[in-house]
């Protein structure tokens, strides 16, 4: 079933369509078809949305039905409308406009690449005590086999206290690990997600979730998120109408908005997941890192009495990338379908890593002050340096997380990526965090990286965003690997 979107739904994401520079020198139907065109760019409106009626959306308007039929006819001509008589209305994009949401990447040797396509930090000081902590205990361990598809047990309960530290009583039982939250993910997939089967995700959202729903050939629908978060009744009226499989959702510093997930969303989204037979697999990579000092609404997990919500989360954000461990958090009795599907893909995590991530828990009261109080000053510096050099780009300050989420001057997202690497830095352009070559009027800003880094990062990206408006045909060459 499609997804549809009614008239005061539609003319609420429009807004202010009347302002819009296209307003002022185009007639009414054409600055309407611009508008809806800039929602489908941007990701606020996802593709393959049922529109409302003409009739149904000029009274929400307050416009004349011909107005908005001149707008669909155009809307259709340009290829962002698929159109059947009696059945209604979708939205599509122009062909040649798919852009995949997969990528590759690696390390640069280039000592001044300053990479801003990856989103995370280097590893703490406490890392080497733990690594040689984990050394001495791992003789214990030695006589077993060294095979715990759960994961080892000092670490399943180091994780459950975690849990139940925030409030949220769990026992080792209901705990995997796993070789980091993208392995989770792709588990939970494996078990939960026949072939084909309908899968709601944010727009945007993680590339690589992206990439793991293709890989199960998922059917992808999309809630796109505007400046002020999720929209309830948009999110919750699209699980009521395409009744997913599952939903992979980021409600603690959202990646790479940098939202937060209000309480009371919370509470409807368990709620109507219950009732439309949803899974959740909720995406906890970021729920460490508040840098404002506020206080975290509770897990959406708190709000689940049916064993519906999967929980995952990973070492990889607060403490380091190279340590691959994350865990799931559900239902004793998923767990254990979970571990049986494990057997048939890696077996089992390395136990070495698993003491290490012991030991760095149990360190955690001195790792994270460090880590938010680092990546506050480098958000700050961030902000500062984009709004001297690129004071037309908009941005929204997030409260956690580690990255800015920045709405360009103009569909440029993908051109700017390009045209930035010759400069010296890597940059991960809008559409990378959609679907189908949408939101390219976006771009994610990482502040994981040193002040200095960061500053000239900008400075580059603002030489390359003037020389855009300046070069009639920019010959930029086409970088191998993109993240």
């Amino acid at each position: 079933m499609s997804v549809s979107v009614r008239g005061t739904q539609l003319a609420r994401l429009l807004g202010r369509w009347h302002a819009l520079p296209a307003r002022r020198r185009s007639p009414d139907y054409a600055a309407l078809a611009s508008a809806v065109r800039g929602l489908l760019a941007d990701g606020r409106l996802a593709l393959g949305v049922r529109l409302p009626a003409e009739r149904e959306l000029a009274e929400a308007l307050e416009i004349s039905r011909t107005t908005v039929s001149a707008a669909y006819r155009e809307l259709r001509e340009t290829g962002h409308l698929t159109s059947r008589r009696g059945a209604g209305s979708w939205t599509t994009l122009p062909n040649g406009h798919r852009v995949a949401s997969s990528g590759l990447w690696m390390a640069d040797d280039d000592l001044d690449l300053i990479d801003l396509s990856c989103a995370a930090m280097g590893a703490p000081e406490p890392m080497l005590a733990a690594a040689r902590e984990a050394v001495e205990d791992l003789p214990r361990h030695l006589a077993g086999a060294g095979y715990h598809p759960s994961g080892i047990t000092e670490l399943r309960e180091a994780v459950a206290d975690y849990y139940t530290e925030r409030g949220l009583a769990t026992s080792p039982e209901q705990i995997m690990i796993t070789n980091g939250v993208l392995h989770a993910l792709d588990l939970i997939l494996r078990l939960q997600v026949p072939v084909g089967a309908s899968v709601l995700v944010e727009s945007p959202t993680y590339p690589n979730a992206l990439a793991a729903l293709a890989g199960r050939r998922a059917r992808i629908s999309t809630h796109g998120l505007d400046e002020a978060g999720w929209d309830a009744e948009l999110l919750l009226g699209a699980l009521r109408q395409t009744r997913p499989s599952l939903a992979y959702l980021i409600p603690e510093f959202h990646n790479p908005t940098g939202h937060l997930m209000p309480p009371a969303l919370r509470e409807q989204l368990v709620a109507t997941a219950q009732r439309t037979g949803t899974d959740l697999v909720i995406d906890e990579s970021f729920v460490d890192l508040a840098l404002d000092g506020q206080p975290m609404p509770p897990a959406v997990a708190s709000f689940d009495r049916h064993g519906r919500v999967l929980t995952i989360g990973g070492m990889s954000k607060p403490f380091w990338g190279g340590l691959r461990v994350g865990w799931i958090r559900a239902a004793a009795p998923i767990v254990q379908r979970l571990a049986a599907v494990r057997v048939g893909v890696d077996t089992a995590g390395p136990v070495l890593d698993q003491l290490v991530a012991v030991r760095l828990l149990a360190r955690s009261g001195e790792v994270i002050p460090a880590r938010r109080a680092q990546l506050a000053a480098q958000r700050d510096a961030l902000v500062e340096a984009v709004r001297e050099h690129l004071p037309s780009w908009r941005i929204t300050v997030p409260s956690g997380g580690v990255t800015l989420w920045a709405e360009l001057d103009g569909p440029v997202s993908s051109a700017l990526a390009r045209a930035v690497e010759p400069l010296g830095v890597r940059l991960a352009p809008g559409p990378r965090f959609g679907v189908d070559g949408t939101l390219e009027r976006f771009i994610r800003l990482p502040f994981t990286q040193p002040v200095p880094e960061l500053v000239e990062g900008v400075r580059r990206i603002a030489a390359a965003r003037y020389d855009l408006d300046r070069t009639g045909r920019p010959q930029w060459s086409e970088p191998a690997l993109i993240a």
